[in-house]
């Protein structure tokens, strides 16, 4: 692997670069796969259970800095495992886990939280940050690019989670939403050399050039985002970028332009993480060095806007959503595991379940963004029944007392596939499959054949 010279030669003066010890990690070809469990479906008294079973995580290795991150000593073939299409865990690269640390040294999580994951797809920080996030909480997953959207709803759906919606907007449209998140979060587009050992073609895309466009791209989210961050707020900025320009060159800029005050962070010595000061106006940032740690190229920083008011989310408004007929709660409410704590709306005739604490704030939210996916789709009422919606399979609100028909791996994998099943069973109607305990999705059972009910659009290909 041949690294570019101009990229070598600026960070010859970096805090913590080896150059010799960078190159030959490079030269290496050794690739690092890691995982993140979903603490929503797995529970300790099941975690293991599923490694035991499991061949895809087996032999795991903690991550210092993550709770559910777990180092796998190969890189398995996920989509064969019908766990990963369960929404069990999510694959993740290491160092970008440390946003779990950033979160918790700077937030307090145990408080009702507006959080803003600004450039979401495919979809990592957002389930991370759900994870931590209190279930009072409500977490605004973003993409800007309409193409990667799709995938980043789908990674959403998969987690399972009702306290999430995901918006495909500019970031100057939230300015619509002046003072209204405690927390943004923004993964910078950038120029990527982070990920030169990852993905080695990326090496032919970067230039000096790329990544002056990159720092005045990141600039300019930056500055039409910062407006929606409330006084007292958190900003936590990072890129897969080694180049100062991207990295303590944006901490510099935020300190001076935005009235942020710069956060430090208490690492282990052990996790081999470099803290560095932003030359101007000394902002902490943090580098990971892949010759350093058990990680891709990754910068970190953390800033505070301003001081706390005692505003408590003033955004609140009435909510203009029609009154949800009763008789259709009536229908859905052996699905869930408690009604109580939500409430409902329909969208083209699909009924939309969102936990009750965000009632009054929907109507404000749909009048700022444009809304790709909210909370859960339970499914569309016919003629007093529910025809179920994939996303109620593999909620986390989903009843226990659903049917339930448990199917081996190959079953599984036949199902993900979307082909034709056959079932031990006599009884008829709706049913949900699932594999190791955990959800897969519907399937309708008549008199004479099984209906699968897998989406179309995310089945397995791979034979």
């Amino acid at each position: 692997m041949q690294l570019p010279s101009s990229l070598i030669n600026s960070l010859l003066s970096a805090k913590g670069f080896d150059e010799k010890a960078f190159k030959q990690v490079h030269e290496s070809g050794e690739q690092i796969t890691s995982i993140r469990i979903n603490p929503n479906k797995i529970f300790d008294t099941q975690c293991s259970q599923l490694i035991a079973h499991s061949s895809q995580l087996s032999h795991l290795e903690k991550i210092s800095w993550s709770a559910n991150g777990f180092y796998l000593p190969q890189r398995p073939s996920f989509t064969l495992d019908p766990l990963f299409h369960a929404g069990a865990y999510y694959v993740q690269e290491a160092s970008s886990m440390f946003l779990e640390e950033a979160l918790k040294q700077t937030v307090d999580l145990t408080k009702p939280l507006r959080v803003l994951d600004l450039c979401a797809a495919p979809g990592g920080k957002s389930t991370l940050i759900q994870s931590i996030i209190s279930a009072n909480s409500l977490l605004i997953s973003n993409e800007v690019i309409k193409t990667r959207v799709n995938i980043l709803a789908e990674n959403i759906t998969k987690w399972g989670a009702a306290n999430v919606i995901v918006t495909n907007n500019d970031p100057a449209d939230f300015q619509r939403l002046e003072n209204y998140f405690d927390v943004i979060v923004v993964d910078a587009p950038c120029s990527g050399s982070g990920l030169f050992r990852k993905d080695p073609s990326a090496i032919e895309e970067w230039s000096e050039q790329n990544v002056q466009l990159c720092s005045q791209r990141q600039q300019r989210i930056l500055a039409d985002i910062m407006p929606s961050l409330k006084s007292g707020g958190v900003l936590i900025y990072s890129t897969c970028s080694y180049s100062a320009a991207e990295d303590e060159e944006i901490t510099d800029w935020l300190i001076q332009n935005c009235q942020l005050s710069s956060l430090n962070f208490q690492l282990d010595t052990a996790w081999n993480i470099v803290e560095t000061i932003s030359p101007q106006h000394n902002g902490y940032g943090y580098r990971f060095y892949p010759d350093k740690l058990k990680g891709e190229g990754f910068f970190i920083a953390a800033f505070r806007k301003g001081e706390a008011t005692d505003d408590d989310h003033g955004h609140r408004q009435k909510n203009k959503q029609q009154k949800f007929p009763a008789n259709e709660i009536g229908i859905i409410k052996p699905y869930l595991k408690d009604t109580d704590g939500l409430f409902f709306i329909k969208q083209n005739e699909e009924v939309i379940a969102l936990p009750l604490e965000f009632e009054n704030e929907l109507a404000l939210i749909q009048s700022a963004l444009y809304i790709k996916k909210a909370g859960v789709k339970l499914g569309t009422v016919i003629r007093n029944e529910l025809i179920p919606h994939h996303e109620l399979a593999l909620s986390t609100i989903i009843a226990a007392g659903v049917r339930r028909i448990a199917i081996d791996k190959d079953t599984a994998l036949q199902y993900l596939r979307r082909s034709v099943m056959e079932l031990e069973t006599t009884d008829t109607g709706w049913a949900l499959i699932i594999h190791e305990q955990l959800p897969l999705g519907w399937v309708k059972i008549l008199p004479n054949r099984i209906n699968n009910y897998y989406p179309a659009a995310w089945r397995i290909l791979n034979k």
